[in-house]
This record gives structure tokens, C-alpha cells and sequence, in this order.
């Protein structure tokens, strides 16, 4: 086997908290993850010697920035493999967009090199491997829905929550997840993202619920630089959105529906504010 075609798929929280910052400078959080059908494609083809990378998208770096070369470095420090391969990425998930398209790239990439050279890794090796590489990559490994703890390596696979509507609508404004945590303001809080809660909700398929009790604590953050997100948010909700927030460390925003028309009148409504605004569904 020489060439492997992958998909590469992205995706939304549906409750963020960050606890406090640790001691090794990553933050501990409490999130609910969720995979989407808005997906990159992958390439991998066999090479000697080395890596080299393609990209259909101007904005992403197609050296050691970019965390498809170091999910390859990493597997080969570990494996001890001296492989090379060739990267191409087909993408059409937002770049730095809180969607996680870099890590679902890097993840896709372990697994579809963990076929190629028939190294036989189980899913919680290339988790162990993933972390290593950033905090989004075990969740992309394992895909559905999931409760994650620490810096996002532990994780809960939770009931099956697929096939729910899903709007998204990015501004195109790449968001540094830097900026966004060194300007949260964690202390002085007096509440907490309610988790258990949601994770109740989606554990009952109950739609409604999960999407009326979304919430997400960096969201202020970002809406203090860039009000558009609120006024996306408040849109979505207006044109029939069950409940809308922003994922991860932004700007993408999106909204829950239950029906067809709303969320295609939605889309309609808001292609002309935003960049870029797709329908997906959750699997």
C-alpha cells in the first residue's frame, strides 16, 4: 500500500470551562466535545526520505509549524521508523477557526500512518502519542461525542449524539488560542460551566436541553475584540436556533436546529455577514 485518502473531520464544543492554568503552563478544563461532518481531506503517499507537505490553503505552513510534520516526527521518534511521507491537505475547515481542522489533520495523520506502515498501534497508544502533540488530537483520534478533563487527554466517550443540525458561521479572523487564554480572566468566578448537566442532557438525546444550556467561558473574551460574534449568536438564535455559541477559542460560532427550513432560511439570512457558513451535522 503506497497512498491512503482520508477524512479528516472537525469539531464543536458544546460546553467549555477552564479551570485555572497549571504549573506546566497548560489550563485545565472541563469540556464536552463533539464531532461534525465538516471535514479536510488527507493524502499520505509513501516516501523515502523526509516530509513533504501540500496545501490547497495560502494560510497554513507547510513546514515544522504545522502539526501534520510533527504528528510525523513524533511517530517516528517513537517508533523508531525512518520513513518519510507526503502530506497533501484538501481543506475546508476553518484555519484557526475553533474547529480543531489542524489537530483532526495531525490525528488523521497518525492513524492513517499507523495503517501505512502497518505498525498495528492501538487506539490508546496514538491517543498517548496525540496528546504529546496538542491538547484537541485524543479527541480527534477517538471522533463521537466525548467528556474531556485535564488539558483534553482524558477522556469520556459519552451516547451516541449524530445526525443533529449544526450551522456554522466563521468571520474569517484567524483567532490565536494564545491570545484567548492569556487574556481570560479566570479568577474572581463565582460559577462553573454546569458539565454534568450536559452531559446528562446528551446521555437522554435530549436536544432541546443540550442546545438551551451550551455555554462557553472564553466566549466573553473573544466578543470583547470582536463583537460580530455576539451579534451571529443573537441571529442564529432569531432565525431558529435552538441554542448558539461560539467553539473553542473562536470565531466560529454555531447554532443547534431541529428543522430543515430554519437552518437553511438561517443560512441565507447570515452568508452575507460572515466569510464562510456551512451546514453540518453531528456524528
Amino acid at each position: 500500500m503506497g497512498e491512503l485518502l482520508l477524512e479528516s473531520y472537525g469539531k464543536i464544543n458544546l460546553a467549555l470551562d477552564v479551570l485555572y492554568k497549571r504549573d506546566d503552563g497548560y489550563h485545565e478544563l472541563n469540556t464536552i466535545m463533539q464531532q461534525i461532518d465538516i471535514m479536510d481531506k488527507v493524502i499520505l503517499r509513501n516516501r523515502k526520505k523526509g516530509i513533504k507537505i501540500e496545501c490547497n490553503e495560502g494560510d497554513v505552513p507547510l513546514n515544522e509549524n504545522n502539526l501534520v510534520y510533527k504528528a510525523w516526527e513524533k511517530l517516528s521518534q517513537k517508533t523508531g521508523i525512518d520513513k518519510g511521507v507526503h502530506i497533501i491537505l484538501d481543506k475546508k475547515i476553518p484555519v484557526a477557526g475553533g474547529l480543531a481542522g489542524g489537530s483532526s489533520n495531525a490525528a488523521t495523520v497518525l492513524k492513517g500512518l499507523n495503517t501505512l506502515w502497518n505498525l498495528n498501534l492501538s487506539q490508546g497508544e496514538l491517543r498517548e502519542i496525540g496528546v504529546e502533540i496538542g491538547a484537541d488530537i485524543p479527541f480527534c483520534i477517538m471522533g463521537g461525542t466525548a467528556h474531556a478533563k485535564g488539558i483534553g487527554e482524558k477522556l469520556t466517550k459519552l451516547n451516541n449524539f449524530s445526525g443533529k443540525m449544526v450551522l456554522l458561521a466563521n468571520i474569517g479572523i484567524p483567532i490565536s488560542t494564545a491570545f484567548v487564554y492569556g487574556n481570560l480572566k479566570l479568577d474572581n468566578r463565582n460559577t462553573r460551566v454546569d458539565i454534568d448537566k450536559m452531559v446528562k442532557y446528551i446521555e437522554d438525546d435530549d436536544l432541546p436541553n443540550v442546545a438551551r444550556n451550551m455555554e462557553n467561558i472564553m466566549e466573553k473574551t473573544v466578543i470583547k475584540r470582536y463583537p460580530i460574534i455576539d451579534q451571529i449568536k443573537k441571529a442564529m438564535i432569531e432565525y431558529g436556533a435552538l441554542g448558539s455559541i461560539m467553539s473553542g477559542s473562536g470565531p466560529t460560532v454555531f447554532g443547534l436546529f431541529d428543522d430543515e427550513e430554519k437552518i437553511h432560511r438561517c443560512k441565507e439570512r447570515l452568508e452575507n455577514k460572515v466569510e464562510k457558513i456551512y451546514i453540518a451535522r453531528t456524528i
